[in-house]
């Protein structure tokens, strides 16, 4: 295999880049968006902290719900999103990864056969748009930027600081819409894309970091079943020998082979078999013809109960579930087996092996070949999976070296530590992974006749990325291109159309008119370039008219001086006609120098001899690309781009003034119960309060609190900092006196220590540095003795005043 261009990968040192960046460069962040969870990685470089480390979120929980919500003018997302979603089910948005550029009928029927109660409407590309509690209609891109939104956040709390560059993971049948989608859902969310990367990739570098394959290489099946869809990814390990400042080193190295996926066969379909059961249960309870499938709440909550249910046959052989509540206050609790749940999908297990058996067959391997198949994703957690997988390949025991939850998010931020410019890895593993769809070019204009010795196939399938390419064409007017999913594989799940981007090619037929006045007869032809990029998107870059024409031009021959130099002078000239010059290229726009000479020195010239030379010239003319792509496929339009940005702004401050809202609201309350556990436990209180202060600050106390469980549940921010303040007004002079009291002893000690070394440093003086000056000591001695008479004072009056006010010490003096 070639040698691949190293990526450095990290594995536990990392170390900062030789050039000088701040500080708060030094952090990036992965995204690993599932259907239903999402985890989020961050590389901060800080001393005493992990390199790589999950986030947690704010339930100290290592994943997420991917969920977004608008509910009574408010945004919510993750774990606050999840917490209504019982109570206000058409409210909370799931799944929108998975509906990302979809046309509106195919969402429409998604939702339906998942009971997801949204209130769909078609936007202005024929996508699907979702209206909020407000009236006010999102963008799925809007919805995704949410959740992206927040999971940026986990980001930011973890580092300590913004992290704005950032790679997103993706599945692998994510075709060219879906993927220009999430870049742009991303953006919204103010994250800096650094590269897309599918999951199985992501998998892949996570496993060969630690490894060393330089004694042998081998094949690696990644089995990753998680929410939604279901892939088998074969990867090859090896290495390559490479110099590194002199020496040979070994490096590892890994390439994706290929990819096979179902994408509609996951976890939530075994828990939809699951739902459909127990609320077929429930309607023969009820009777009377009801279905509770038509209540949003009712199935909200039983999805709930039921994915729990699913867990724990994971590691029961049977499992309860109970739901309160159900439906018009009837409550459901029934049991299942394992052996029952089993039987429930029993058509889906075998469609669990395809993508093994399609990846081996495509790759014409055998189970042999294979040195481990790594299980990946929630999903595989089923005992029942792992029984078929395991009768399939013939193995006791399947490969679990991987985190089935984060090793995908592990592996992509070491794809994001590499690709940042803050950042640099010690380790490295070199990376191969490949366009999982082939692309295939057409090409239409007037006149137009289709070559057909020009490859159609634009891209290949499994070709690597990133990669850049052009097709060339001879044609002499504008003409149309249409980028198309090759027909020979299936299309990405609920896109309708082979073609996912057409684009206009004008300024050909002008350039050839340019052309044809200028009387050149050699033929003309369209150089349009491509490339695909490493998030694995596909674009046409730029176009351009080129034409070369073949010449006889007359150039100098030679300078004539000397006679001595004549002989060689003319018989190097001779055989450079004789043998042709090399060809050049010339700019359109700025003339050839074919007929230009040096000058000439007429003192010492005798006369000037040209001569003819076939010389080549290349004209380059820029063609116009506009790209005319239609439909639900396209990102959004510079305007909606612009009004969702501002939405998605005003949601941002208005999250900012709902947090800030209630951190004082929660401030209020805590210092409200602490302060009230202080006066009714604290036998110090009573030392440096009086009765009467207490009882005010009391009776001040539970006015607040009574107001702050009224009329302040719907107070604004300022409200609950104006009425902290006024209880700290009372209560912080209380607590100042109070930590004095517990201060003083201390501080009284240090004093009298401080003064007792004192005296002794003062004799060592007078003994063995007598050089000091008399005066200087003397006033050393005297400022010590002011110290010690102050303090024997303050002293004797705090135990005058205690005395006096046995219950108050409300004098006390300070140290």
């Amino acid at each position: 295999m070639a040698q691949l261009r190293t990526w450095g990968i990290l594995l536990a040192v990392l170390v900062a880049a030789a050039v000088a960046v701040p500080p708060a460069t030094a952090a990036v962040a992965s995204i690993d968006l599932g259907s239903e969870w999402l985890k989020v990685a961050a590389v901060h470089l800080a001393p005493g902290r992990v390199p790589i480390a999950v986030a947690i979120n704010e339930m100290s929980k290592r994943k997420s719900p991917a969920l977004a919500a608008l509910a009574d003018g408010n945004r919510l997302a993750g774990e606050e999103a999840a917490g209504i979603t019982a109570r206000h089910p058409s409210k909370v948005f799931a799944r929108a990864r998975d509906l990302l550029a979809k046309p509106f009928s195919y969402v429409q029927s998604f939702a339906e056969s998942h009971f997801l109660p949204y209130d769909l409407v078609p936007d202005a590309r024929g996508a699907a748009a979702v209206r909020g509690d407000d009236g006010q209609v999102y963008s799925v891109e809007e919805i995704v930027a949410m959740v992206l939104h927040y999971a940026a956040g986990l980001a930011d709390a973890h580092v300590g600081a913004p992290v704005r560059d950032a790679v997103v993971t993706v599945p692998p049948y994510f075709g060219q819409a879906e993927r220009r989608a999430l870049t742009q859902a991303a953006q919204l969310a103010g994250i800096n894309v650094l590269a897309l990367i599918n999951e199985h990739a992501g998998a892949a570098l996570q496993y060969g970091i630690d490894k060393d394959f330089s004694n042998a290489s081998r094949h690696v099946i990644f089995y990753d079943m998680g929410a939604g869809s279901t892939y088998a990814a074969l990867v090859y390990y090896s290495s390559y020998n490479a110099k590194e400042y002199g020496k040979t080193v070994s490096v590892n190295q890994f390439q994706v082979k290929d990819v096979r996926w179902n994408s509609k066969l996951g976890g939530v379909e075994m828990e939809m078999r699951l739902v459909n059961y127990f609320a077929d249960q429930f309607n023969k309870q009820l009777g009377n013809g009801v279905d509770i499938r038509q209540s949003p709440k009712a199935m909200a909550k039983l999805k709930k109960q039921v994915k729990r249910t699913k867990e724990i046959l994971s590691a029961n052989t049977a499992a309860p579930i109970s739901v309160e509540s159900l439906y018009n206050d009837v409550d459901f609790r029934s049991t299942i087996t394992r052996e029952k749940f089993e039987e429930l999908c029993e058509d889906l297990w075998e469609q669990a092996l395809t993508p093994v058996k399609e990846v081996l067959a495509h790759s014409d391997m055998k189970i042999d070949d294979i040195y481990a198949v790594e299980l990946i994703g929630g999903a595989t957690r089923v005992p029942k999976l792992q029984a078929k997988l395991q009768e399939f390949l013939g193995r006791r025991e399947l490969d679990k070296h991987l985190d089935a939850d984060e090793a995908i998010v592990l592996g992509a931020s070491l794809h994001a530590a590499n690709l940042s410019d803050g950042i640099k890895l010690n380790r490295k593993l070199g990376m191969i992974d490949g366009s999982t769809y082939a692309f295939m070019l057409e090409i239409d204009g007037p006149d137009y006749v289709r070559d057909e010795s020009i490859d159609q196939i634009l891209v290949p399938r499994m070709k690597k990325m990133p990669i850049k390419m052009f097709r060339s064409i001879r044609h002499t007017k504008d003409f149309d291109v249409s980028l198309n999913y090759n027909k020979a594989y299936e299309l990405p799940p609920g896109i309708p159309s082979h073609k996912f981007a057409e684009y206009s090619i004008s300024g050909l037929t002008d350039a050839t008119e340019k052309y044809l006045s200028r009387n050149l007869s050699a033929p003309i032809k369209a150089n349009i370039h491509f490339s695909l990029s490493r998030s694995g998107i596909v674009s046409l870059d730029r176009a351009e008219a080129v034409t070369e024409i073949t010449e006889w031009v007359d150039v100098p021959k030679k300078i004539l001086t000397l006679e001595s130099n004549n002989t060689n002078q003319n018989s190097s000239s001779e055989a450079g006609a004789a043998n042709g010059t090399p060809d050049s290229k010339d700019n359109l726009n700025s003339d050839s120098d074919a007929n230009s000479s040096a000058p000439i020195d007429e003192s010492n010239a005798q006369e000037t001899i040209t001569e003819k030379v076939l010389k080549k010239r290349t004209f380059r003319v820029p063609l116009k690309v506009v790209e005319k792509t239609t439909g639900a496929g396209t990102i959004l339009s510079k305007e909606l781009y612009s009004e969702a940005k501002n939405r998605l702004e005003a949601l941002d401050k208005k999250d900012a003034e709902r947090r800030k809202t209630a951190e004082l609201k929660n401030n209020l309350e805590s210092y409200i119960y602490s302060m009230k556990e202080k006066l009714e436990e604290s036998t110090d209180i009573l030392t440096v309060s009086t009765k009467q202060e207490r009882q005010s600050f009391a009776e001040k106390l539970n006015e607040v609190q009574d107001w702050l469980y009224m009329d302040g549940e719907d107070a604004q921010a300022n409200e609950f900092k104006e009425r902290l303040d006024q209880l700290k007004a009372i209560g912080d002079p209380i607590l100042f006196r109070l930590s004095e009291l517990k201060a003083r002893p201390a501080a009284c000690e240090n004093a009298r220590l401080y003064l007792s070394e004192l005296q002794k440093i003062v004799k060592n003086w007078e003994t063995n540095k007598p050089w000091l000056p008399k005066k200087r000591v003397d006033e050393v001695v005297s400022e010590a003795e002011k110290v010690k008479g102050w303090l024997e004072e303050k002293e004797a009056l705090q135990k005058s005043w205690a005395l006096q006010y046995p219950c108050s010490q409300s004098a006390c003096f300070h140290i």
